[in-house]
């Protein structure tokens, strides 16, 4: 099992912009002294729920402050771009970083985003299809043109620079539907697994994906990546009592309401092809602590987290995608010493990463 850690770059109360970049990339910088193997950045735009707007100019930054530990994005979400801009970033960064890019992909989700693009959301899964067609071609090919629905090159080209990695940096799209799932998986493209869904759920995600991809031919070594809450502390006792406080001094209807949800305007129900989501983020992300601690966070004592890792790592997962608090107004100190603790009490049980 790999370990790596997720950054949401959420800006509280009272921080500048510049405090965000700066606590976040001196966690990046911890998580490498501590052996992860790598980070994830979240792209979002317009409002303080995560201010990295472009993922490849801070994975640049990151690049020369780190030597060896993966960067990742977690996603980019590729309907808000142009692919062809997508493939020269992704490419540069994978050079300036020695080949250590990382690259998740996704649809995208949340309406007020789309629409500050100018964008229809029920358009998305068919504008992702099409970017990553035009990605992966430009990545793999010496000259390459495409005239698309959405996309087009307009003549024949070839990228400059070229990535490192061959045939190119690893790919892992995120899948939340279970028709995510089975799609990418014919295509035999790693998931990264729903942070918001239940174990049970992942871990069918992880089977449906393995079995799909088996039937299509391709090989079921893949690294399918999990992104999980996760906490330990020394007792389950403390662990319980920090998630209470944390939980109640977080109002997630700020997060989760109808700017997330993804929403088609004109209908005020889920945008097409959004289904699966209806309801999902109009909830206030109203879910119990109970039900947090049982179903859906990694968190309690070292012995507890290792067997919950271990059934994510059973299931088929190879890469623990560990966010430590991304909605949390942690005190630097007071994070820098739950990694500290977690890679100390957690991690050697699996082993070599």
């Amino acid at each position: 099992m790999k370990f790596s850690t997720f950054h949401l770059f959420h800006r509280f109360d009272g921080q500048s912009f510049k405090d965000v970049y700066d606590y976040h990339l001196e966690l990046i910088e911890l998580a490498e002294e501590l052996g992860f193997d790598g980070v994830r950045l979240a792209e979002h735009h317009f409002r303080d729920y995560g201010v990295v707007p472009n993922l490849f100019t801070m994975l640049a930054h990151a690049a020369a402050r780190t030597t060896d530990l993966r960067l990742g994005t977690g996603i980019v979400v590729l309907p808000l771009h142009d692919p062809v801009h997508v493939a020269e970033e992704a490419a540069l960064v994978d050079v300036l970083s020695g080949g250590r890019l990382d690259l998740g992909i996704g649809r995208g989700y949340q309406s007020f985003e789309f629409e500050g693009f100018g964008i229809d959301l029920a358009e998305a899964r068919d504008r992702f299809n099409e970017a990553l067609e035009v990605i992966v071609g430009l990545w793999t090919q010496d000259s390459y043109q495409h005239e698309g629905k959405f996309y087009k090159t307009g003549t024949e080209v070839s990228l400059v620079p070229r990535p490192v990695q061959g045939p190119h940096p690893p790919l892992h799209v995120a899948a939340v539907s279970p028709e995510t799932v089975t799609m990418y998986a014919e295509r035999g493209l790693p998931i990264l697994a729903d942070p918001a869904a239940p174990f049970r759920k992942v871990v069918k995600a992880a089977e449906t994906w393995r079995e799909t991809a088996a039937r299509a031919g391709h090989p079921e070594r893949a690294d399918l990546v999990v992104a999980r809450s996760v906490y330990v502390a020394p007792t389950l006792e403390q662990a319980r009592a920090d998630q209470e406080r944390f939980e109640a001094s977080f109002d997630r209807s700020r997060i989760f309401n109808e700017r997330s949800a993804p929403i088609d305007p004109k209908t005020g129900r889920a945008a097409q092809g959004f289904e699966y989501y209806q309801d999902r983020y109009l909830k206030g992300g109203s879910v119990s602590t109970e039900f947090r601690w049982e179903q859906l966070e990694v968190i309690g004592d070292p012995a507890r987290v290792i067997e919950q890792i271990s059934l994510l790592r059973d299931a088929g997962f190879g890469n623990l995608l560990c966010d430590f608090g991304s909605t949390r107004p942690m005190p630097l100190e007071d994070m820098k010493r739950v990694m500290r603790f977690f890679a100390t009490e957690v991690m050697p049980a699996f082993g070599d990463r």
